[in-house]
């Protein structure tokens, strides 16, 4: 596969994630909660960086570097959820207000801890499939595009003249 059409691969799978992220929250009516949000910065974020690297070929040893860094960062987040919900009922933190709420009341830089940090409604499981969460599933999303942003900096670099 060429270097473009991985960077594109990566832009239309996380599409999909997104699109099914979104199917969830206004078709199911799940409600994402503040560590739902942070990830899915993180995919927007990582899919900007793999677009930016399929129409700009020559440097796709640094798009794939920001697609690791943005991607470990997601998959960093995406680990905290798995951790929260598998903490014991009564280590679970307390649920905060709603996301619409924190930003209507609270300074823009506590809200972005809160929204690092999680609370009781990251460690709610309302989602599942073949026996995984939705942060599960994030969670190996992540990491595979990790892969591929290293994949993409190896290449790269065993491309590169000397």
């Amino acid at each position: 596969m060429t270097p473009r059409s991985i960077f594109v691969l990566m832009v239309l799978a996380i599409a999909a994630v997104f699109g099914y992220a979104l199917y969830t929250q206004y078709v199911d009516g799940l409600e994402p909660c503040p560590l739902c949000m942070t990830q899915r910065f993180f995919y927007v974020l990582t899919a900007a960086f793999a677009l930016l690297g399929a129409l700009h070929l020559k440097r796709s040893a640094i798009y794939g570097g920001l697609i690791v860094a943005s991607a470990l960062g997601g998959g960093a987040v995406a680990a905290r959820q798995v951790w929260l919900q598998h903490l014991p009922a009564d280590q679970v933190p307390a649920c905060g207000p709603s996301l619409e709420y924190m930003f209507q009341t609270l300074p823009f830089g506590e809200v972005l801890l809160r929204m690092f940090k999680g609370d009781g409604n990251c460690a709610l499981i309302d989602w599942q499939f073949l026996g995984l969460s939705m942060a599960e599933w994030s969670l190996f999303c992540f990491v595979l595009l990790a892969m591929g942003g290293v994949w993409q900096l190896c290449r790269s670099k065993v491309s590169a003249p000397q």
